[in-house]
């Protein structure tokens, strides 16, 4: 069991932090934050995946172009400041950022022109000392880093095409055609791994703060990756394409209960014949290098470990796609091997048949259970498993995820007979203003041995507080917690029940 002692936390995403620039980062208020968990008795602070995000792919953290870069929004320019990259003037602006929303263009823009002056500063007045770390951490990250740092590069040289669009010698990686571009770009490309140096550098400094609190981050890892990404670019081997490199197949999820048509993704599916020619050695650095930045990984979509629904490129629905069986047992041995305390938990959420149970039972991962699908009675989807009474040890309970409603705006739109449910289960006269907090304590009074709760959970907050919408494209990944918000009173309530509840 990965998780020794039983335990609360609270799922919060960095960019959902206060901040002055338009999107949560890696600042002031991030260490606050991890104050104010230390003084609410938490131990974990889960988030969703550091990658880069895409404006045009909805802002979302699992939709990347990188696998293993970090996302250079999240740099604060505070720190930036406060370490000498930047200089007084350089934060001086006139963009109108709002407080309570994730403003994904204008910190984009603003961040954008913080980067150039921190690459200039960087290069007109560095010291050997910084020039040698740098070089340190290139040498480190070389795997991903020079790969990550000209696909951007390259791409906005090819006026942000698709990178089977760019010229076909740099397309197929023409060894003699790469460095050259490589060599007329040079300064762009350095940047590019400079900023990842600087991300790399907060959140190590972040993560060594939390851990002195004994406070430690639960990471999140998407299975797939998207086709336009530095990933595919430099292993279409891995990944099913067809002769002219584009994918021959992609992922998506059956129709269900849920959905007529299933949920096509469509991200590429991998070529696992040609990975395991080469012992998964890009799956092994991908779960290494995570687990070098989180003391416990969650693995998006775990299902996919023992078979996935493939769908062949073209379908406009998920409706004609096929289950194709994954080498789950022989990867997750390898990664046992490199990681023989496997502080993996399985995101075992919807459509888990028997071979997906007995491979989380052979590697004895820790499951998920959300309670608001406990209450939800047109949930054929889990039967009943997910209500306390049938919690077990080896497991993490949640109120809800960051792709559920919160507690409060689901009790206003239940049904009445789900309501009713929730009150003869609970014993009390459970409502709008009380059902987060009645709903919380099921989470830490369960035998799950670790409770993670959203923090718009802990707040009480309405359809205003939610993060995600599933099968939507606009709107998400926008909500911020406000300062000050998460304040003296919540945080002594939370640890008052953390402490009632033995996870203190």
């Amino acid at each position: 069991m990965i998780i020794k002692k039983r335990s609360g936390g609270i799922l919060l995403h960095i960019t959902s932090l206060p901040s002055k620039y338009g999107i949560g980062d890696l600042g002031p208020e991030a260490y606050k934050f991890a104050d104010q968990l230390n003084l609410a008795g938490q131990r974990f602070w889960q988030i969703l995946p550091l990658n880069p995000t895409e404006i045009g792919m909805g802002n979302s953290p699992y939709s990347s172009h990188s696998a293993f870069a970090g996302n250079p929004l999240l740099l604060s320019p505070d720190l930036l400041l406060e370490d000498g990259f930047l200089e007084k003037k350089d934060l001086r602006h006139s963009y109108k950022f709002s407080d309570d929303k994730v403003d994904f263009e204008a910190a984009t823009a603003f961040k954008k022109y913080i980067w150039q002056r921190v690459y200039i500063n960087y290069k007109t007045s560095h010291t050997r000392r910084l020039a040698k770390e740098f070089n340190a951490f290139r040498h480190e990250h070389a795997s991903w880093l020079e790969d990550y740092s000209q696909f951007v590069v390259f791409q906005a040289h090819f006026g942000h095409k698709v990178w089977v669009a760019w010229d076909k010698d740099i397309k197929t990686r023409k060894p003699a055609a790469l460095s050259a571009l490589a060599k007329d770009l040079a300064d762009e490309i350095e940047k590019e791994q400079f900023l990842q140096f600087l991300f790399y550098r907060q959140w190590e400094n972040l993560k060594h703060y939390c851990q002195q609190k004994d406070i430690h981050f639960i990471g999140d890892m998407p299975f797939y990756v998207s086709y336009d990404s530095a990933d595919v670019w430099a292993n279409p081997d891995y990944f099913k394409l067809d002769k002219d490199e584009k994918p021959s197949a992609v992922s998506g999820v059956p129709p269900d209960f849920f959905s007529e048509t299933g949920q096509l993704w469509g991200t590429p599916v991998y070529n696992w014949k040609a990975l395991a020619n080469h012992n998964y050695d890009w799956w092994l650095r991908r779960i290494s290098h995570n687990l070098k930045l989180f003391r416990i990984l969650r693995l998006d979509h775990f299902r996919a470990f023992s078979a996935y629904w493939e769908i062949a490129a073209g379908e406009e629905t998920a409706i004609n796609g096929k289950w194709v069986k994954s080498p789950g047992n022989e990867l997750l041995t390898l990664i046992k091997r490199q990681h023989p305390d496997m502080p993996i938990i399985a995101e075992d959420l919807g459509d888990i048949d028997q071979p997906v149970r007995d491979l989380i039972r052979d590697f004895d991962l820790p499951g998920m259970v959300v309670l608001l699908f406990a209450f939800e009675s047109n949930d054929k989807a889990f039967e009943g498993s997910f209500l306390p009474h049938n919690h077990t040890r080896n497991s993490l309970v949640y109120t809800g995820t960051h792709d559920n409603s919160t507690v409060r705006a689901w009790f206003k739109d239940a049904k009445p007979e789900d309501r009713t449910m929730l009150r003869n289960y609970t014993n009390q006269q459970v409502t709008k203003d009380n059902a987060h907090e009645i709903m919380l304590r099921l989470a830490y009074a369960s035998v799950s041995q670790l409770a993670i709760v959203p923090i718009q959970d802990v707040l009480g907050l309405g359809h205003e507080g939610i993060m995600n919408k599933p099968s939507t494209t606009n709107g998400n990944w926008q909500w911020r917690l406000q300062k000050n918000q998460f304040d003296t009173k919540a945080i002594k309530w939370l640890r008052k029940i953390t402490e009632i509840y033995g996870r203190s």
